[in-house]
């Protein structure tokens, strides 16, 4: 029987430097799209897939990811005093279940696959799934949702994917597949950042991961891969053939909100979802466009 997905690892260690000066003193993971930080979107995504406790892993400077998520029993006072009810539900609703949130430091930047190594008496000998913030997506049905439904039916590994332009490869990790229907693609291989003439597919890596606890062990022996970084995907790639592995093309948009660009998209996209901006959105976007 296979062992319910119930953990989830965010690496949030990163320092942001595409959003200098913004990021100077703030996580960028706290930037907020319309009203809501980058770190609480992807909590609420893992949350409405049934994860029930969380790792971050931090850097310097990064104590407010943690910190928003806890009580702040003077703003709360201060909002029932003023009868403010919709703010407090709105802050309350950044709560955690006590003891479902603990992080763990990585305390030098030596790549996604020693960030989740980190994690590792966390994830323990549980599947676990993978956020990474930056990747916001915008979907009916939570990706990690959709993961956890493809992980249910085959079991083992299974990784957001999606096309990339040939271009744009040495971005990503890319896949080498076998059977193929279009949603869910049998993965015989993954490469960290190759080029464009070497990539075996343009099918990317997005992400979103549920990985076995296996991988912990892959990590573990220190490689060096792409960028002299210890990177997640050459220990993934070492499980294939021991263990399932599947690409999923989740439904849903996704915006890369590591690049400044992708960032303002996010803001336009959200905000015209939301009933109280869209109409006001619609009108100052015809102002400028």
């Amino acid at each position: 029987m296979r062992k319910p997905l119930k953990k989830a690892v965010l690496p949030v260690a990163g320092l942001g430097t595409r959003f200098l000066p913004a990021t100077k003193v703030l996580a960028k993971e706290m930037l907020p799209v319309v009203d809501k930080p980058l770190i609480q979107y992807a909590i609420e995504e893992a949350r409405a897939a049934g994860i029930e406790q969380f790792c971050l892993v931090t850097g310097r400077g990064k104590t407010a990811l943690v910190e928003h998520f806890d009580l702040a029993y003077e703003l709360e006072h201060t909002l029932k005093e003023r009868a403010k009810t919709e703010a407090l539900d709105l802050l309350r609703s950044t709560s955690m279940e006590p003891g479902s949130l603990m992080s763990v430091r990585q305390q030098v930047p030596l790549g996604l696959g020693h960030a989740i190594w980190c994690a590792r008496a966390f994830v323990g000998d549980d599947p676990f799934a993978i956020l990474l913030p930056d990747d916001l997506v915008l979907a009916d049905v939570s990706w990690v949702k959709q993961l956890a439904d493809v992980y249910a039916e085959t079991g083992g590994n299974v990784v957001a994917v999606e096309d990339v332009p040939r271009e744009h490869t040495q971005r990503y990790g890319i896949l080498k597949v076998g059977q193929d229907d279009g949603r869910v693609a049998e993965v015989l291989g993954l490469v960290e950042k190759p080029k464009p003439a070497e990539a075996p597919s343009t099918l990317s890596i997005i992400g979103r991961y549920v990985l076995m606890p296996e991988v912990i062990a892959e990590i573990a022996r220190f490689e060096r891969g792409a960028g002299g970084e210890i990177q997640l995907t050459d220990a993934m790639a070492r499980l294939i053939g021991r263990q399932p592995f599947h690409g999923l093309r989740c439904q849903g948009r996704r915006f890369d909100c590591g690049d400044k660009a992708g960032f303002l998209e996010a803001q336009i996209a959200f905000a015209l979802k939301r009933p109280d901006l869209a109409g006001k959105v619609r009108d100052f976007l015809s102002r400028y466009v």
